[in-house]
């Protein structure tokens, strides 16, 4: 009897170790877990740096948004890979430029590009290292296979202050999260007079307002018009229509940053804000010049000391897969992405090796084809144009802007700083000095002078393509350097 108890109190003693193992393991691993930040990726559609009070607009209101940038970091120099919706955020999501995955244009209705079902992407990899994965607004990327989220929130994507309301469940889940807030604003909507071919677009601005949304709205004659584009009456309506949408957004953040506060999560949570392209006019959206591919990044990262920096690192979109992976204290394969993380650098103001990125557009529309790669290296930047001989295609957005048609309408010979003709009619190759020429207007690619500068991006070029498996690095076979 004694002998049958004792090993009945060895049997309980075993099973006890074991329990307490067991709980003790769990511990570990939910510390574990409870470790990794939350992040929030804050991404609008086709705003650009021209109407951030952060960078340098005095006229817009975006308080909120100033706010971050005095409590984070704000890159001067952040650069999307193509500025083109899917295109952009096949890029954001992925670590990979778009030709290589497949994603080479609109992924909507009869445009249907898609990601390859064999690429991964970084909600799929979070969600793997024990994060929920959240997205809520624009998706426009496919297919839900390779960028799948384990939540989806519903809200009218115009209206960011039901967007973050919206996203309190994940704000206040127990689990670290990843939020991918996606707005409308500030695309342009539908006409405010369709039936008036001039009638200036509404970017998505209702005389109603949205519900929980102050209007916020602007005179033409106040806006700032910038260099590219004509300083016209159409232009300034359109700019002032822009703006009031883009003030929204201001808003619909400034209330997700209150109800983070309000979860308890804030210390512990970066934040993310950048746009997916450049604003929605002739001369930035659809094209590889600086006000289509340049734009916001905003980052706070509370977890660090690092306030009210300005990082000049040449940065891209291609980058931010293996910055949140960093962020998230993730382990990943550094060659399965093209991009590099960037986040050992965010408190430098100009660190050294970060000095160069690349382009690369091939459609928006399936009606737009005009294949663009681009290298920009420090000051100078190479865009080659491998469709030259056609005519530069419109946006349908865009054709039909009265900024637009009232240049047409009007057989004005100029628009912007740039001759129409060569607006629409490009040579093979275009090389530019952005610090002399930041408004990309001096070719210097046939200029004796910067032959060995044109040469040396040229080959840049190349090896960017064949390293990136790019399917366009065939023309080189009947263009050689």
């Amino acid at each position: 009897m004694m002998k049958e108890n004792k090993i009945k109190n060895t049997i309980f003693l075993i099973l006890i170790s074991l329990f307490i193992f067991g709980c003790s393991s769990s511990t570990k691993g939910d510390k574990k877990i409870n470790n990794k930040p939350n992040i929030i990726l804050f991404v609008t559609d086709d705003h650009g740096l021209d109407a951030l009070g952060a960078y340098g607009n005095k006229v817009i209101k975006t308080p909120n948004l100033d706010k971050l940038a005095s409590e984070g970091i704000t890159f001067s120099n952040a650069y999307c890979t193509s500025a083109s919706c899917t295109a952009s955020r096949s890029v954001i999501l992925s670590g990979k430029f778009g030709h290589a995955t497949g994603s080479y244009g609109h992924s909507h209705s009869y445009h249907h590009f898609s990601t390859y079902s064999n690429e991964t992407s970084l909600p799929i990899i979070m969600e793997k290292y024990g994060y929920q994965t959240a997205r809520i607004g624009k998706y426009h990327i496919a297919p839900e296979k390779v960028y799948h989220f384990n939540t989806i929130l519903e809200a009218d994507p115009r209206n960011t202050i039901e967007m973050a309301e919206k996203s309190k469940p994940i704000l206040n889940s127990e689990k670290p999260f990843f939020l991918y807030f996606c707005t409308d604003d500030p695309h342009r909507g539908k006409s405010t007079n369709p039936k008036k071919w001039n009638a200036p677009n509404s970017f998505g601005n209702k005389k109603e307002g949205y519900k929980g949304t102050k209007q916020i709205t602007y005179k033409p004659n106040e806006v700032l018009v910038p260099s590219f584009l004509s300083d016209t009456k159409e232009t300034r309506e359109e700019i002032a229509e822009y703006y009031q949408s883009v003030s929204r957004v201001d808003q619909g953040f400034g209330k997700l940053m209150k109800l983070l506060k309000e979860s308890g999560k804030a210390e512990n949570t970066i934040v993310i804000y950048i746009s997916d392209n450049g604003m929605a006019f002739p001369g930035a959206k659809t094209t590889v010049y600086e006000p289509g591919i340049k734009l916001p990044c905003i980052i706070k990262d509370p977890t660090r000391d690092l306030k009210g920096i300005t990082n000049k690192a040449l940065i891209s979109w291609v980058d931010l897969t293996p910055t949140i992976l960093d962020m998230a204290k993730i382990d990943y394969n550094k060659a399965k992405f093209h991009g590099e993380s960037f986040n050992s650098i965010l408190e430098k103001t100009n660190p050294k090796g970060w000095d160069e990125i690349y382009a690369s557009h091939t459609f928006h529309e399936v009606t737009m084809y005009y294949p663009m790669r681009v290298v920009r290296n420090k000051n100078y930047k190479l865009i080659w144009n491998i469709s030259w001989r056609q005519e530069y295609p419109f946006a349908s957005d865009l054709l039909e802007s009265s900024s637009w048609q009232s240049i047409q309408r009007n057989n004005l010979t100029n628009f912007g700083n740039k001759k129409i003709n060569n607006f629409l009619f490009r040579p093979q190759f275009e090389l530019y000095d952005l610090k002399k020429d930041p408004n990309e207007l001096n070719n210097l690619a046939s200029e004796k002078e910067f032959e060995t500068v044109f040469i040396s991006l040229k080959s840049k070029l190349k090896e960017f393509q064949i390293n990136t498996n790019d399917p366009w690095k065939i023309i080189w076979d009947k263009n050689p350097l």
